[in-house]
Formats: structure tokens, C-alpha cells, sequence
């Protein structure tokens, strides 16, 4: 079933635009705004806000389009590791450049992308020549001497002094990367020191969606940003420098608390003395607390992606993509609500249809996948695989089917289609497996429907699947996570493998 939306765009907009050029005008306007979480396609503030656009911030920027350069960071470490941002299934430099595509479309362009902490990886120089061959301005930063214990080195012409200045026209340079520690906050802080050598009046702020400062540390939507950073082991806390200051609860994260003292007094160091922050909660431009419309539903949403996290990082570690301690952190947080994992109502489902699957098939050696979407009506469809359709496609054809009020008894795809795409896959692409997965049965589908008016009506429901709940039994393949994912639907999936192979495509 869809969340009930509980969360009010426009006014969020209305607010945050506001905000953000309030804060512009303490400092001469010419801020450096960090842009924390993703600037697209936020689709985990969309899980745990249902109605939030996952791309609100591009909306916002829109409306500040004539007063905002664009600043893209990314650090040399994750291209080097090729780090996955796991909603895409795409490296972070893949997804560096999908965003900035993502923005002309916008009808914005990126000024420039920064490469932190350069130290000569052949990946990151591969990156940049890429770049830099299709015009695209790169500049590359090193790691900031002196940081963060001597001030002095560090807001000197041989710390922040050493990076190359990036000049912007804009009074609103928005700085923005494709994950948590791509150096965002360090290129702010040089060009910060840089436009003061220059007799300009700069400043800092961070627009951050999670946590969020005016909920309580233990409200659900804050407890799932730390399912989603379990990874790199970030936690919540009452800010305690803005309970000092100001005998008012917030809530902000360990790194931000942790890096704050540190940061006060490098501006202090820049502004010749001038304290501008008493908190990291002050840093931060974050209006998002005020735009929820129902916490009740809200809570809800936020503790069912509590357990999609737990999901998630379990098939990650049984594909050597984390470690145990994430996947135990994030079983903590889920029982810190006594919830368990079947609370998630698809699960039961796509299990007991996995079951029931080798059940009618007794005699014959396999796996049994299932697999169950959850409608927007809460109506729980079930398939499982078979020669013929991975579980993932059985599930969609089931479940387009009923909402387009076809009789199960008439085929979506006639045989003839199955076997010309299963031919294909062994005799001319060597493939082994015969069984088409997602992808390739939507093509399929697309296929039957120029003569199946019973596959066109079903194919004219297929956007009714956004945004629903499903899960399988065993990891999807590419082509089934990538068909789910196109589809708006939100996957977990038990930590199984689908087949004996080492090498799935």
C-alpha cells in the first residue's frame, strides 16, 4: 500500500527560499551554502516524508536559478573504490555525472567539479580527463594541512590557501556532491578564505534535510537517517552546543557536533575574530520539520524504512559490499521499536509464495524465488519464477494484470514472443539463463502490445505500480532491480542468492 502523503511541498519551498536568503544577506551576499544529502532524486526523504518530491531542493533551486552558481565535489577515494550509491545501483562518479546531465536538463550548469583529497589516484585522473574533454571546468584539492588540530597552518596560503580558487559570479554558490564525505565542507571553507584575502565578506551555511533539528532524537524519520548512514556509523544527539547557548533541544549528528569546535574556530581565524555561529544547529538552513502535515503516518513511513535499511544491508553483506557491524546497527535500530521484519507486509507474502511454488513443482531440483507487491489499495499480489519468467516478472505481469481487470486465464505474452527473446539470449548472446528477467519482459510486453490489446491495457497501468511496496525472496538480478527501480517501486529482498552462479548478469 502507498503512504498517506503527510508532507506540504509548496510550503517547505515558500520557507526554505526564504530562509536561504535571509541567510545570504548576514553576509554581504555572497554565501557558500553546503548542500548535504542528495540534490536529486532523494528518494529516502520521499520514503520517510510520503509526498515529498525526491527532487524539492531542484524545484528550490529553480526559484534562486539567476542568484546560485553551482559547485560539484567529489572525493578521489570513492572513485578510486568505485563506491555504489546503492538507489541507483551507479558509482558515486557515474552518479557525478548523471547529476550534472540531470541539471542542464534543469536548464542548470554545473560551474565546476572539485576533486578532494587528490593524491594522484589513476582513477580519479581518468575521471577528471573525462571531464575535462568534454569542457567541463575540474579542479583538484589536496587533503588541507594542518587539519583540524593547527588553525594557524590551516587558514594560511599553505592550507585552505593551497586549493585554487573557484570564481563564481552568483551571490549563492550552492555545493553539492554525490554522497557524505566528498569534501563539500572543505571546499566551502577555502573559498570562504580566499574571497576574504580578496576583501569580500563570504560566508557559510548548510542546507541538511536529516536530522531533523526541531523533532525529537528518538522520532522515527530521525532514527532512520542513522539506518541510512549505518554504513559509515554516523548517530544522532542533542546538539549540546545550541542547549548551552540557547536551553532549547535540537537534534544534529555526531559529525557536524563532533567537527563544530573545530570549525568555529577556523571561521573565527578567516573572519579576523568574528563570531558568527554559536552552534551547528545555527550553521544549518533546514525547514523541512515545519512542512510535515500528519507525524502519526509520518512515523509510520519512517519505521517501514527502518526495515527496508535492515533488508538492504543484509544482501549487501552477503554480497561483500558491508560489514556485520552495519547490518547489526541496523537490527538494533529496528528493535529499538520492537518491530519485526514481517511488520513489513510484503514479506509474508513473497515467502509463502516461494513455498508454494516448490510445493506444485515437487520431483523438480531448483530454487524457489518469490515475490509480492503490495497495491494502492493494499491489495498484496504474489509470483514466483519459473523456466520461463524470473519472480520479478511474474510479479508485475500478475499485478498489471489486475489493475487493468484482465481475466487471468488470457496470456500477456504469447509463447511465441517468450521463446523468440529466449532464443536470442542462447543463440546469439551465449546467455545461460533462459528465464527472462524484468527488463527484458517489459520489452517483451511492449512487443505483444502492438497486436494485444490485453497487453497495451495492462502496459497503461504500470504507473499505478510507483511508489507500492514489494519484496522478494532472493536478491534480484540487474535486469530485476533495475525494472523495479524504473517502476518506482520501492524493493527489499531476503538475503538469498537466486542461483549457484558467481557470475549473474
Amino acid at each position: 500500500m502507498k503512504a498517506k502523503a503527510t508532507f506540504d511541498n509548496e510550503k517547505y519551498i515558500k520557507e526554505q527560499t526564504s530562509e536561504i536568503l535571509e541567510r545570504a544577506t548576514k553576509f554581504n551576499n555572497k554565501l557558500y551554502l553546503e548542500f548535504g544529502g542528495k540534490l536529486l532524486y532523494d528518494f529516502h526523504a520521499s520514503r520517510v516524508l510520503p509526498g515529498y518530491d525526491p527532487n524539492i531542493k531542484m524545484r528550490l533551486l529553480q526559484t534562486l536559478k539567476e542568484k546560485a552558481d553551482i559547485l560539484l565535489c567529489i572525493y578521489a577515494g570513492d572513485i578510486e573504490k568505485k563506491k555504489m550509491r546503492a538507489d541507483f545501483g551507479i558509482t558515486y562518479d557515474s552518479d557525478a555525472l548523471k547529476l550534472i546531465d540531470d541539471l542542464r536538463c534543469w536548464g542548470i550548469n554545473v560551474l565546476g567539479v572539485i576533486i578532494t583529497r587528490f593524491e594522484d589516484q589513476p582513477s580519479a585522473i581518468q575521471f577528471k580527463n573525462k571531464l575535462e574533454r568534454r569542457e567541463i571546468r575540474v579542479y583538484t584539492h589536496q587533503y588541507t594541512k594542518g587539519y583540524p588540530t593547527d588553525i594557524d597552518l590551516i587558514v594560511s596560503d599553505e592550507g585552505y590557501g593551497a586549493n585554487e580558487y573557484i570564481e563564481t559570479d552568483k551571490p549563492l554558490v550552492i555545493v553539492t556532491g554525490p554522497g557524505p564525505g566528498s569534501g563539500k565542507l572543505a571546499t566551502c571553507l577555502s573559498q570562504v578564505y580566499h574571497e576574504y584575502k580578496r576583501g569580500i565578506y563570504a560566508g557559510y551555511a548548510k542546507f541538511e534535510t536529516f536530522p531533523i533539528w526541531n523533532l525529537p532524537l528518538n522520532h522515527p524519520v530521525n532514527v532512520a537517517y542513522e539506518a541510512a548512514t549505518a554504513d559509515i556509523r554516523d548517530f544522532n544527539m542533542i546538539d549540546p552546543f545550541h542547549l548551552e547557548a540557547y536551553n532549547i533541544n535540537t537534534v544534529n549528528y555526531n559529525r557536524d557536533v563532533e567537527v563544530f569546535p573545530v570549525l568555529k574556530r577556523i571561521l573565527k581565524k578567516i573572519m579576523d575574530g568574528d563570531s558568527v555561529y554559536k552552534s551547528p544547529t545555527d550553521m544549518g538552513v533546514n525547514r523541512v520539520g515545519f512542512a510535515i502535515t500528519d507525524d502519526e503516518s509520518t512515523k509510520e513511513a519512517a519505521k517501514q524504512e527502518l526495515i527496508r535499511r535492515y533488508f538492504r544491508y543484509r544482501c549487501e553483506y552477503a554480497m561483500g559490499l558491508t560489514d556485520k557491524g552495519t547490518v547489526q546497527r541496523a537490527e538494533l535500530l529496528v528493535k529499538d521499536f520492537n518491530l519485526d521484519i514481517e511488520y513489513r507486509s510484503v514479506v509474508g507474502p513473497a515467502r509463502e509464495a516461494a513455498v508454494k511454488a516448490m510445493e506444485n513443482d515437487k520431483g523438480n531440483e531448483g530454487i524457489y524465488c518469490g515475490a509480492a507487491i503490495s497495491l494502492e489499495d493494499g491489495l498484496i499480489i504474489t509470483g514466483n519464477n519459473s523456466p520461463q519468467l524470473h519472480a520479478a516478472s511474474s510479479l508485475i505481469l500478475h499485478a498489471i494484470k489486475h489493475l487493468a481487470g484482465i481475466p487471468e486465464k488470457i496470456k500477456l505474452l504469447p509463447p511465441n514472443i517468450i521463446e523468440s527473446v529466449r532464443n536470442l539470449k542462447t543463440e546469439v548472446l551465449n546467455e545461460k539463463n533462459l528465464s527472462l528477467d524484468l527488463v527484458e519482459t517489459l520489452i517483451a510486453l511492449s512487443i505483444s502490445a502492438t497486436s494485444n490489446s490485453a497487453a497495451q491495457l495492462a502496459m497503461e497501468t504500470l504507473d499505478k505500480l510507483k511508489g507500492c511496496e514489494a519484496h522478494t525472496t532472493h536478491i534480484p538480478t540487474p535486469g530485476d532491480e533495475a525494472g523495479l527501480r524504473r517502476l518506482g517501486v520501492n524493493l527489499t529482498s531476503d538475503p538469498n542468492f537466486a542461483t549457484n552462479d558467481l557470475f549473474i548478469t
